[in-house]
């Protein structure tokens, strides 16, 4: 490791945050540890009810965001899914179920006409509630839950064959911020079956210019009471994140534009840029653009989280730019719009 006494006050002050920061996760390590190891010594209270809950509350508040019940109770979605499985799903098909969660997809497919449903999920303790809600709608026969992430998957290992139907919706407000596109690369040629269906089968994210102070200062920070308290940006989240468009001053500086389009069925769905031409509608600073995806589930049936719907359970994307873009109405803005796996960003 370099000498922190030779380094420069910056690299100095750089490695300082980055050795915290490393303390910090090893602090958390060792507390949940710490809190295992003390439930385990007493494995015998793990038969008594209020342990159980206990335990199970603990792990729930550690390891399962609160999203799951916003979305759980988006009925556009659920009804969207159901009837996307139902026109999708042939019967007697083999169907793959990447990130189920309660396993509310893997039933759906069931129910759809599914002979098979291989459902995977990486959260041990989401996969035993699947499993336990899946065996509750006597379809343990029928559902194989795997814990473990869909890139581990295998056929000839957890996989009999390649599957007729690939199902995922593990999508974040930007779209591919859970790891839609690498988790689908992967399970189309390794996990698929050549003309198998894909739901969903395409997706497209749209945004549009907005001016918004009060957004950009929900993940950047300068001055509170007087002080200088911008080092706490360094934790800003990286690329976009999630915002509620209507609950924000806010005005948009244009109309709604294209920002990508991903075949998932057959396009790369690799990172990637492209210029965007925006035509300016109002004159201001542009502090980055507002993002939402249509998700194609199959002929007909799309997902969106647009503004406009206020009862989808996601919110939008804020893609923040560096720095403001001065617009004038009636010319274009060029942005410099990119994603990777799991992120999008704009200049």
């Amino acid at each position: 490791m370099r000498d922190s006494t030779v380094a420069g006050p910056d690299v100095a002050s750089g490695v300082r945050l980055a050795i915290s920061a490393l303390h910090a996760q090893a602090q958390e390590i060792t507390r949940l540890l710490g809190e295992t190891v003390a439930t385990l010594s007493n494995s015998q209270a793990l038969f008594e009810p209020e342990m159980q809950s206990a335990v199970l509350a603990q792990a729930a508040q550690n390891t399962i965001p609160r999203w799951h019940f916003a979305m759980l109770n988006d009925e556009e979605r659920n009804a969207a899914l159901s009837a996307a499985l139902q026109a999708c799903v042939p019967t007697g098909a083999v169907v793959l179920d990447i990130g189920t969660g309660t396993g509310l997809l893997a039933m759906g497919a069931v129910k759809a006409g599914a002979a098979h449903v291989y459902t995977c999920e990486a959260n041990p303790l989401l996969a035993e509630m699947a499993r336990q809600n899946i065996a509750g709608h006597g379809m343990a026969d029928r559902v194989t839950v795997l814990n473990t992430w869909s890139t581990g998957l295998e056929v000839g290992r957890e996989l009999p064959r390649r599957v007729d139907v690939l199902v995922s919706e593990i999508v974040d407000c930007g779209l591919i911020g859970e790891g839609l596109l690498p988790s689908v690369r992967h399970a189309r040629e390794h996990l698929l079956a050549p003309g198998g269906v894909m739901m969903p089968f395409a997706a497209r994210l749209r945004g549009q210019l907005v001016n918004s102070q009060a957004m950009v200062n929900l993940n950047h920070v300068q001055c509170a009471s007087g002080f200088d308290v911008s080092l706490i940006n360094k934790a800003a989240t990286q690329g976009h994140f999630p915002v509620r468009l209507e609950t924000w001053p806010h005005r948009t500086l244009s109309e709604p534009v294209e920002l990508a389009a991903f075949d998932l069925y057959a396009g790369e769905l690799g990172p990637g840029t492209r210029t965007l031409t925006v035509p300016a509608t109002d004159s201001g600073e542009a502090h980055g653009l507002v993002a939402w995806f249509e998700l194609e589930l199959s002929e007909g049936i799309v997902l969106s989280n647009a503004p406009a719907n206020v009862g989808s359970h996601w919110m939008q994307a804020m893609i923040p730019f560096e720095k403001p873009v001065p617009v004038v109405a009636g010319e274009n803005c060029h942005v410099e719009f990119g994603w990777s796996d799991f992120r999008l960003n704009a200049s």
